[in-house]
């Protein structure tokens, strides 16, 4: 339901963030009434444009999820929440008073990282976290590397984290990186 409301926007050229995300959680929310069901998810968007005479990039982002990860060409991280940025979709009619949205700059060798929660709480076999922090520092030390150099590396370290413990969440990475 959610792939199909998504393409369809895109397929009509709908631009403006904060309408995108508040028809896309009308249709939801109506759907779910409609078939009698309790569900909500969280979503963020993200919008990419280049400048072509400068090669800076923007990225930005509507809606809430897991913070994003805004990795530097040097490997430094900055977290950006998402909290005020909207609100679980298709738990309430309306949401356009909750949908924000915020820019990122990007320059040559910047990046971000979006990912879900089965990733920080991946947990080992003694009940420990994988966390945002072992994230953030396998990024930060993989950073000089392709992205999917650096997806791949977080996904190792994961493996190699939860041992033999059975992965109880999905693994969804994206490592997006300006070059």
């Amino acid at each position: 339901m959610l792939q199909t409301s998504v393409r369809t926007l895109l397929t009509s050229e709908e631009k403006d963030p904060v309408r995108f995300m508040d028809i896309l959680n009308q249709t939801l929310y109506q759907n779910l009434q409609r078939m009698d069901v309790d569900r909500s998810l969280t979503l963020a968007l993200a919008d990419y444009t280049l400048s072509p005479d400068t090669r800076y990039g923007q990225i930005r982002l509507v809606g809430q999820h897991e913070q994003v990860i805004v990795v530097r060409k040097d490997g430094q991280i900055e977290l950006e929440d998402t909290i005020d940025l909207g609100f679980p979709l298709a738990l309430v009619a309306g949401i356009v008073q909750f949908v924000g949205e915020i820019p990122i700059d990007l320059t040559p060798g910047d990046g971000i990282v979006l990912y879900s929660d089965g990733i920080t709480e991946a947990e080992n076999v003694a009940g420990e976290f994988y966390g945002l922090e072992r994230l953030c520092a396998t990024l930060s030390q993989h950073w000089a590397k392709s992205a999917s150099e650096i997806k791949q590396a977080v996904v190792t370290d994961i493996r190699q984290f939860i041992g033999r413990q059975k992965v109880l969440d999905d693994l969804t990475l994206l490592v997006i990186k300006q070059r």
